[in-house]
């Protein structure tokens, strides 16, 4: 489960894309080294984020001999989900409202099928 309230810098979000589009952990050099082609960071620089990450709790840490491996506390699904919460919970019921209906009043009809149908899916499993 993700730390509510956690809200990612631009710098946080891209280390975050890289954990996620990683297969299992990395090291902070694998993450600075795939950083690298689009961004002029230091090594320390990661190596930074990567630690406020970890106190965040947005992703784990393990010991291997003496670099630190990280991974991602969730998908980035979960992360969204936990955001959005937050951000809705800090409403009162009305501008909850209000919020919702101008959030759906410019989405797509595909998209409100979309809503449509994972409201269905929700609806659907908290029956069973």
């Amino acid at each position: 489960m993700w730390p509510f309230g956690t809200n990612l810098g631009d710098l946080e979000r891209a280390v975050m894309d890289v954990l996620w589009d990683a297969d299992g952990q990395l090291s902070v050099r694998e993450v600075h080294e795939s950083l690298a082609p689009d961004r002029d960071l230091a090594y320390t620089t990661v190596m930074t984020v990567l630690d406020r990450l970890s106190k965040k709790k947005v992703v784990t840490r393990v010991r291997d001999g003496r670099a630190w491996q990280y991974r991602p506390a969730g998908s980035r699904e979960e992360m969204t989900a936990a955001t959005m919460r937050t951000t809705f919970e800090a409403l009162d019921t009305d501008d909850r409202k209000s919020a919702m209906l101008h959030f759906l009043d410019g989405a797509s009809e595909h998209e409100i099928a979309e809503i449509q149908a994972a409201l269905a899916e929700v609806t659907g499993q908290n029956k069973s």
